[in-house]
């Protein structure tokens, strides 16, 4: 009888443990026939609860979101990012993505300006989120044909470019898409852009012309460059890589040309280059600034490729551009353009023996801070740092003398003009 009880027992014991061992095989095989569906589709798994979607569902859904949440959305996976290049690349994602009303119709209409100005700096981070993983060339590429579209973008792509904002949401876009990338790539950027617009060879045209015989070629080029490669930078590190990637390809004195073209005074009719604004009459703080910010930025940029005898000699070519410049103009430059300037090229003057000039134009720094109101002692500490320059005594007299005769003359000139009326 025990021994009957001990069997029973056993079988219901036996019979009770295997019950959830084989419900636990069941749900095994289950998740295991599941898991292998999800790998058979892993592609579209990345997609989450969007894989339930038709692409065309999803396309529409991408119509109520901003470029700023599409470029969000774009980093989720890959396949998202994939989904919304196919939608960029189609007709309603380029005809909502490539606004193209550039043009200024009324002069008191910012707001629509600002706002296109944003979308394409919006468009730009978009783009850089979506092609993260191309290769830079491969970018690049692709970029330039969604942007071909757009005949404003282009270097001679627009008919009336000074009342237009295409160059400046291409620059906008540009800064955002680079933003973080490193010297390396940035070089790859600019080769690109140059060899699509052959800049090089444009420039080259204008330096090696006389100034002022191709006067749209160099507005295009001042446009350009200060539209797309310039002037929407944060920091003055990356203006200053891609002003010397302009420049530097260029001897000096064309340097100094190229230099007066991007950022020499312009005819407020017709925004063309005024070559004979410096060596016919004096000229104002307005029409130098520009010139004078450049100078500082390539001075003061932590950079091998720009020593302080670079940025001298090329004040030097920039004062005789088209010919020599009035006195006047060159002391207000250098007075623009910061103390360590103006002292460094003085003393440049100094050690090499230039002493005439040196004193000629140290009575002009003094008439441009009379005229101007700046503050009189600045010139006089000038000229003493200057003094300090000379070695002997004798050297130092014989400068302070000729700053003597060189007002002497000047005053005489101005009594003349005077008299004669």
């Amino acid at each position: 009888m025990d021994e009957i009880r001990r069997k029973m027992t056993s079988r219901i014991n036996t019979s009770f443990t295997l019950i959830p061992s084989q419900k636990y095989r069941r749900s095994s095989r289950q998740f295991s026939y599941l898991s292998k569906a999800f790998d058979s589709n892993s592609h579209l798994s990345t997609l989450g609860y969007f894989k339930a979607l038709p692409l065309e569902i999803f396309q529409i859904i991408l119509r109520y979101l901003s470029v700023k949440d599409i470029s969000m959305l774009s980093m989720v996976s890959k396949t998202v990012s994939q989904y919304i290049i196919n939608y960029i690349s189609s007709s309603s994602g380029s005809k909502r993505f490539l606004l193209q009303d550039f043009h200024k119709l009324e002069l008191s209409d910012r707001s629509q300006d600002s706002a296109i100005l944003e979308h394409y700096k919006s468009l730009g981070l978009l783009f850089k989120r979506c092609t993260l993983l191309l290769p830079t060339k491969e970018r690049l590429k692709y970029i330039h044909k969604i942007l071909a579209e757009v005949s404003c973008f282009k270097f001679s792509g627009c008919a009336v470019p000074l009342q237009c904002v295409g160059l400046p949401c291409y620059g906008l876009f540009l800064q955002a898409l680079t933003a973080g990338w490193d010297e390396l790539e940035c070089h790859r950027v600019y080769n690109f852009l140059s060899e699509l617009t052959n800049l090089s060879r444009k420039i080259q045209t204008v330096v090696y012309s006389k100034p002022g015989s191709a006067r749209k070629l160099e507005l295009r080029i001042r446009l350009f460059c200060r539209n797309v490669l310039l002037d929407h930078w944060t920091y003055r590190s990356d203006s200053a890589f891609w002003l010397t990637r302009i420049l530097k390809p260029w001897p000096m004195v064309n340097q100094a040309r190229l230099l007066y073209i991007i950022f020499g005074p312009i005819s407020p009719q017709d925004g063309q280059v005024v070559w004979q604004k410096m060596i016919e009459g004096r000229t104002d703080e307005s029409s130098l600034k520009d010139l004078a910010d450049a100078i500082r930025l390539l001075y003061d940029t932590d950079t091998k490729e720009w020593t302080a005898d670079d940025v001298i000699s090329l004040i030097d070519e920039l004062s005789v551009i088209p010919r020599e410049w009035l006195l006047e103009n060159n002391a207000r430059l250098l007075i623009l353009s910061g103390n360590s300037i103006c002292f460094t090229f003085m003393a440049s003057k100094a050690v090499n023996g230039r002493v005439f000039e040196l004193a000629k134009l140290i009575v002009f720094i003094a008439l441009v801070c009379e005229k101007e109101l700046y503050c009189m002692d600045w010139a006089v500490k000038m000229m003493q740092r200057v003094c300090r320059v000379f070695s002997t005594p004798v050297e130092r007299n014989n400068f302070l003398q000729s700053v003597a005769n060189a007002f002497a003359c000047i005053i005489m000139e101005m009594l003349q003009s005077v008299l004669s009326g």
